[in-house]
């Protein structure tokens, strides 16, 4: 009973530290996947010579840099787009009561709409919860900080730190589980890192050929929306393009509503040849899994996981089933027209014929015998 006790407060134990640590575990996680991701090019600056801390510190500022001034750009975007849209409110509810008017038949004016809408009670609430949100608000902002600097530090420690760490791992299993255990680390930098090379390519081309379509149209800030629609369509699966697009056609509606119309055909079009055409060929050699498994990988880490479960989904199982098809034993197909999804005529018509004769024999039998005088 006492060790009974004892193993039961060592799982209550282990258990609350587990959910006390999950957020950090889960940064941990991240920052592994973002390691491997850049082990290949802190990799090969380190063959050239060059100490892996200040490789690994070189990659690190280029996508920092490349991350704030997409950030940068997007924000001016939309504190542009923000501040039109307020200048041009006036219009907008002049145009709305006019509507009202014209098609209820009534007297409204703009002063008496904006009178009610001041003095309404909700929008007293309003004011005053958002108020008080604001520390809220903060803490958020500062906590989503801290996370992203825990992240980026341990993922400058893994890529740093690589080979130590893979050999401090091998010191503890004996030589046969050293290679098995190499194999995944290898299998592991080449899926993640060709995952998101790949994208990285996709996202290139989605930016250029979505670039070419708003600078056709003339919709404003056609260059920090066609990296916006590149970097969303690619790095949020599946979904990830009909989102991103939806900025670029809200904007595009303020110019002309014919507009949006385009920029929807032209996402949809797009997204057809990117699912045929383009994503099979290049990632055909990093990520090789069928649509289906990506779906339902991206669908099980989003339940998991959330957003960040959706981003290390598909280079997680990718690895996972590189590294099983190394071990699983296959065997030649045979020549069976079936296993094609289709029969020979010649067997479709002798397999006609069986059927039809069988069912005349029943047929037959359930005759009643003939009896004579």
């Amino acid at each position: 009973m006492v060790l009974a006790l004892a193993l039961y407060a060592c799982f209550q134990l282990g258990s609350w530290a587990f959910h006390q640590l999950i957020g950090l575990l889960v940064n941990i996680l991240i920052a592994f996947f973002l390691a491997l991701a850049i082990e290949p090019a802190v990799g090969r600056m380190a063959a050239r010579g060059m100490r892996r801390g200040l490789a690994t510190f070189l990659v690190f500022f280029v996508v920092l840099a490349a991350g704030v001034g997409f950030v940068v750009l997007l924000g001016s975007m939309l504190a542009g787009q923000i501040v039109d849209m307020v200048e041009d409110f006036p219009q907008y509810l002049d145009s709305l009561i006019n509507w009202i008017n014209h098609t209820f038949h009534t007297e409204l004016s703009r002063v008496e709409v904006q009178d009610s809408l001041l003095r309404s009670d909700w929008l007293r609430k309003y004011v005053q919860n958002s108020a008080s949100g604001v520390l809220d608000v903060s803490a958020t902002v500062l906590g989503g900080l801290f996370k992203l600097l825990t992240i980026f530090l341990f993922s400058f420690y893994f890529a740093a730190d690589g080979p130590r760490l893979r050999r401090a791992l091998c010191s503890v299993l004996p030589p046969a589980k050293q290679a098995e255990v190499l194999r995944a680390w290898e299998i592991a930098v080449d899926k993640t890192g060709g995952y998101l090379y790949s994208r990285g390519l996709m996202a290139l081309i989605s930016g250029v050929a979505h670039y070419v379509l708003l600078q056709f149209l003339a919709v404003p800030y056609a260059p920090a929306l066609a990296v916006w629609v590149g970097l969303v369509s690619q790095f949020l699966p599946t979904i990830g393009t009909y989102l991103a697009g939806a900025l670029p056609m809200l904007i595009a509606f303020r110019e002309n509503p014919w507009y949006a119309l385009w920029v929807l055909v032209f996402v949809v079009v797009y997204q057809q040849f990117e699912n045929y055409v383009l994503q099979p060929k290049l990632t055909a050699k990093t990520v090789d899994i069928h649509p289906a498994v990506a779906f339902g990988s991206v669908v099980a880490g989003t339940a998991l996981l959330g957003a960040v479960g959706a981003l290390i989904a598909i280079p997680a199982v990718a690895t996972l089933q590189a590294f099983l098809g190394a071990y699983v034993k296959r065997y030649d197909v045979t020549e069976d027209p079936r296993v094609h999804g289709h029969r020979r005529h010649g067997e479709a018509v002798l397999a006609r014929v069986q059927r039809a004769l069988r069912a005349k024999r029943e047929q037959d039998a359930r005759k009643p015998p003939s009896g004579g005088a």
